[in-house]
């Protein structure tokens, strides 16, 4: 005998092995039909699973979010089995499921365009329409790679080769196909109801640029017709606010072949943007006791020896030399904190003199990979809020909490602040290589950086594998329009490299001490940011971030005199005013200026030159009517200083 408790905690007793399909269709047959996987002692597996001993028994389905990733990684395997029977030479590589749908990277002999999706979603409608039984089995490594080989699969037999010796290798079949696969899947392909494949786009073999180039193809899928074309509206609206069209549509930023990938050219509009950014951002950390910092943007090798960088990051860096051959080897820095650290060394420190806050505007190079760039998401050279914080172990807290501070304020004041999540990214202590620094260490300065956010009343979740190698960190993270997550701000506790640097100060007792060291950002990368700001108000920034904040439209050539006087004006009070007196007509100018997303327009006609008074439209609040100058200036002056968001 041996019991099943299943989720409400009630048990029920079986007397001989039973397929966890028998397990659910004894609770109800509805819930059966409804079932795409079970949860046994909390691993997903098939609904075929046989069970034979005591467990924690929960139905999976498909109001679950592990049921929906169950439903989209079958239906990613329709795809590579329609793909087989329409493109038999073609090879396939990895299919996973992804936050609101899944992909499946192929190889083929011959390139495919948009067109083709069609073909190969007939074929899947075709493949779930015949409803194959979906059969799990496993193989020894020796089976797998040589069944694989059968198939002409080299990809397959790559990723087989390197599971571990003596680990369980796991296939499904459906009908006539087989892939490789952890699994679990739903019981048929009859199950699936409504998909639609997406995009095509590249994607090097395991995210390599030196791998082989192959062509990854994008889908969803949902429990039903309308929730599939209720995302898909959702998606078309996402692409109108894609800042990689919209920013250059606005001419905020351009790319140029010749220069590179992941290296845009920011135009006078983003450029402008991103000034108004970096001048707040100076300002407000000098408020709070920050100094700045100006450090170079190279150094030797030996100075990323130093901090680890050479050991742990080098492939993520821009090196310049061979050391094999020169002299002295220079790299462009990835990160600014070693820099910073020789305006702590330039003389000594006591306890006094702590906290040191040092702050830099840093434009930073990291060698990312080619297929993980995206518009000014992300790029191979970026400028970030970059600061260093280094303070005796009672201060740690209350510094943390400056930082915390210093980012939400920021956040807020770009309208952000409830856009974000947070994560308290670990080590992994399973891959102790990649880190510095001891277990005991580790453990230790995990268990205050815990305690500091339960103590500030930080929402977060945690991730192992996510820490930076010296030290633990808050991820303030921030999804694209895409619901790609990347991270925006980051503030870490660094345990390690004052010692590497000798940073010491001497403590009240007289001795050598070694400080925390926080690193901030306030508001992250400023292309990033951007991009982020672009797609959420999709291109109407705020007044006060707005590149252009005031176009003069001047009715006829008698009133172009009047427009030039105002801008003038407006220029004075701070206000970046644009004035349009070209010889067109004035529906022209609206419709312009309405496409450029400029927050306010003044028409003036004769009436206002005549009466000194200004016909005022306001992107926010709509036809405001004529306005005395004062009182615009007046309304324009304190929304720019207050930093207004409408809503």
């Amino acid at each position: 005998m041996f019991a099943i408790t299943l989720k409400d905690g009630s048990k029920v007793e079986y007397d001989s092995p039973i397929k966890a399909s028998e397990i659910i269709k004894n609770i109800s047959e509805g819930l059966l039909r409804a079932a795409v996987a079970v949860s046994v002692n909390g691993e997903l597996v098939d609904t075929s699973t046989v069970i034979d001993k005591d467990c924690d028994f929960t139905v999976i389905t498909l109001k679950d979010a592990e049921g929906l990733n169950v439903y989209r990684h079958t239906v990613s395997h329709v795809l590579a089995q329609a793909i087989k029977a329409v493109y038999p030479t073609s090879k396939l590589a990895i299919g996973p499921t992804i936050e609101n749908g899944f992909y499946y990277d192929v190889e083929f002999t011959t390139p495919i365009v948009l067109e083709d999706l069609k073909k190969i979603e007939k074929e899947m409608q075709d493949i779930i329409k015949a409803d194959f039984p979906i059969e799990r089995f496993t193989l020894t490594k020796k089976e797998a790679v040589k069944l694989m080989k059968n198939f002409s699969e080299p990809y397959k037999v790559q990723l087989i080769e390197e599971i571990p010796d003596g680990e369980e290798i796991s296939f499904y079949k459906q009908g006539n196909f087989i892939d490789l696969c952890r699994g679990p899947h739903l019981p048929s392909t009859g199950k699936i109801k409504a998909f639609k494949l997406t995009a095509i786009t590249g994607a090097y073999w395991k995210g390599k640029s030196e791998n082989k180039m192959l062509t990854r193809i994008y889908g969803t899928a949902f429990e039903n017709k309308t929730a599939l074309e209720d995302y898909l509206k959702r998606l078309e609206e996402a692409k109108q606010r894609d800042h990689n069209k919209l920013g250059r549509d606005l001419e905020y930023f351009t790319t140029v072949d010749e220069i590179g990938q992941g290296l845009p050219c920011m135009l006078p509009k983003g450029a402008k943007v991103i000034q108004i950014l970096q001048r707040f951002v100076e300002d407000e950390e000098e408020k709070r006791g920050y100094q700045l910092t100006m450090t170079p943007l190279m150094a030797k090798s030996d100075f990323y020896k130093i901090s680890g960088h050479w050991d742990h990051y080098k492939e993520g860096m821009f090196v310049l030399g061979d050391e094999k051959k020169d002299k002295e080897v220079f790299a462009l820095r990835p990160m600014t904190c070693p820099f910073q650290f020789q305006s702590y060394l330039n003389r000594p420190k006591s306890y006094k003199d702590l906290p040191v806050r040092l702050n830099e505007t840093s434009t930073l190079f990291r060698n990312e990979d080619s297929g993980e760039m995206h518009g000014l998401i992300r790029v191979r050279q970026f400028t970030i809020s970059e600061g260093h914080l280094a303070c005796r172990p009672d201060q740690l807290e209350e510094e943390f909490k400056g930082c915390l501070d210093l980012a939400i304020f920021m956040l807020k004041a770009v309208g952000l602040d409830e856009d974000v999540t947070y994560r308290f990214s670990k080590w992994d202590k399973n891959n102790k290589k990649k880190y510095i620094g001891t277990v005991k260490e580790w453990e230790a300065v995990q268990s205050t950086m815990r305690t500091i956010l339960d103590d500030l009343g930080v929402k977060y979740t945690e991730s192992d594998g996510e820490a930076a190698f010296y030290g633990p960190k808050l991820d303030i993270q921030v999804k694209n329009v895409h619901g790609k997550e990347d991270t925006l701000i980051t503030i870490q506790i660094d345990f390690q490299l004052a010692k590497r640097f000798n940073m010491v100060y001497t403590d009240a007792d007289g001795e050598k001490k070694y400080p925390y060291v926080i690193h901030r950002t306030s508001i992250g990368c400023y292309q990033r940011t951007l991009a982020l700001l672009i797609e959420k108000y999709a291109g109407a920034l705020p007044l006060w971030l707005a590149p252009t904040q005031v176009k003069l439209l001047s009715v006829t050539d008698r009133t172009a005199d009047y427009a030039k006087s105002l801008a003038k004006e407006l220029s004075d009070l701070g206000i970046r005013a644009e004035v349009d007196v070209r010889n067109e007509k004035i529906g022209y100018k609206i419709r312009e200026a309405q496409l450029s997303k400029v927050p306010y327009m003044f028409i003036l006609g004769d009436k206002e030159l005549e009466n000194n008074t200004i016909s005022v439209r306001s992107r926010f609040q709509g036809d405001l009517g004529v306005l005395s100058k004062d009182d615009i200036f007046a309304k324009l002056v304190m929304e720019d200083k207050t930093k207004k968001i409408y809503k």
